[in-house]
């Protein structure tokens, strides 16, 4: 992997364009980063790949960048969003900064009627989010959207979009995972039925197709008697635990499923203090929600968002 400083600009690329860098970008790049002209940068611009340039000129506060070839196509990312309950603000800062390392495609601040933070600088989100890109080898930025209550969120959400909702409440202490009524079956477990690769055709044994031969296997007959492909694509896993149906995990990185469908995800994390009651039966009652739970450990907003990101990016993302 290159050791050449990686910078985002705003601009279109074309091979020996000059470019001049903003009054911050030039003091990252001559004085952190200590680079004088003649050196090599990489840039991006989330539109056209990455690309190799030069340190055409250098002042003490001021620098330009002559564009020289394309070294990676632009690729996209998982279209997944996240959407959070904000924090106090360096753990604001963190949640931004992992939620773009780990692909979010957007990520957007939700109030909720437990958050602690009553206002959020989004050009502050913006700016931890592209520093974020620029060290992790990302082709994009995500985009930041204006704080947002749950209730909007909600009212005007897209259906065809899935949430997975990181419910930790419990009903039943006694019973695992909090009971058929609480905290629905782990992440992992909840997404892998969204991806698990379609059973392959049987050749005919016996007088008898693939179709009937398919009775044969554990649960099949039930399945393939009872639905078709769509209706088992389109099936979300039951949050009391039993078997889900299967989708074809198709191509990832545009979140498209084989079938030609979207499938475009989101993840919601709430306060620190857990949904109130109310919120979270708004949650539980709508048909697009994925309850899920990150394990028996009840974990921070930061810490939370980081787990289910990676869980979610080894299931269902581009890893």
């Amino acid at each position: 992997m290159s050791t050449d400083p990686r910078l985002f600009l705003d601009a279109d690329f074309s091979a020996g364009a000059r470019l001049p860098l903003e009054k911050d970008q030039a003091h990252y790049l001559l004085t952190v980063m200590r680079r004088k002209a003649g050196d090599r940068v990489r840039v991006f611009n989330g539109r056209h790949g990455e690309w190799r340039a030069v340190i055409a000129e250098a002042s003490r506060k001021t620098a330009t960048l002559e564009i020289g070839e394309q070294t990676r196509a632009q690729a996209g990312t998982p279209d997944l969003a996240l959407y959070f309950a904000p924090v106090k603000k360096a753990r604001t800062d963190f949640i931004v900064e992992k939620a773009t390392e780990l692909g979010a495609r957007s990520i957007t601040p939700v109030m909720t009627a437990r958050t602690i933070a009553d206002r959020v600088r989004t050009d502050r989100l913006e700016a931890i989010a592209r520093e974020a890109a620029e060290q992790t080898e990302r082709l994009d930025l995500p985009a930041i959207g204006e704080p947002v209550s749950l209730t909007q969120l909600i009212k005007f959400w897209d259906p065809e979009r899935r949430l997975v909702f990181c419910d930790e409440a419990g009903d039943e202490d006694d019973a695992p995972w909090g009971g058929q009524t609480g905290r629905a079956r782990p992440m992992a477990e909840a997404l892998a039925a969204f991806v698990a690769p379609p059973t392959p055709a049987l050749p005919s044994r016996g007088g008898r197709d693939a179709e009937s031969a398919s009775l044969d296997r554990p649960g099949g007959g039930e399945l393939n008697r009872s639905q078709d492909s769509s209706e088992r694509r389109d099936a979300p896993p039951s949050p009391s635990g039993g078997e889900a149906a299967k989708a074809d995990p198709g191509d990832r990185a545009t979140g498209r499923t084989g079938g030609g469908r979207p499938q475009k995800w989101a993840i919601l994390i709430g306060p620190e203090g857990g949904f109130a009651p109310e919120e979270r039966g708004l949650l539980r009652s709508a048909a697009f929600v994925v309850p899920v739970t990150l394990g028996p450990r009840i974990l921070r907003a930061d810490t939370a968002v980081a787990a289910s990101m990676s869980v979610f990016q080894a299931i269902l993302g581009d890893w």
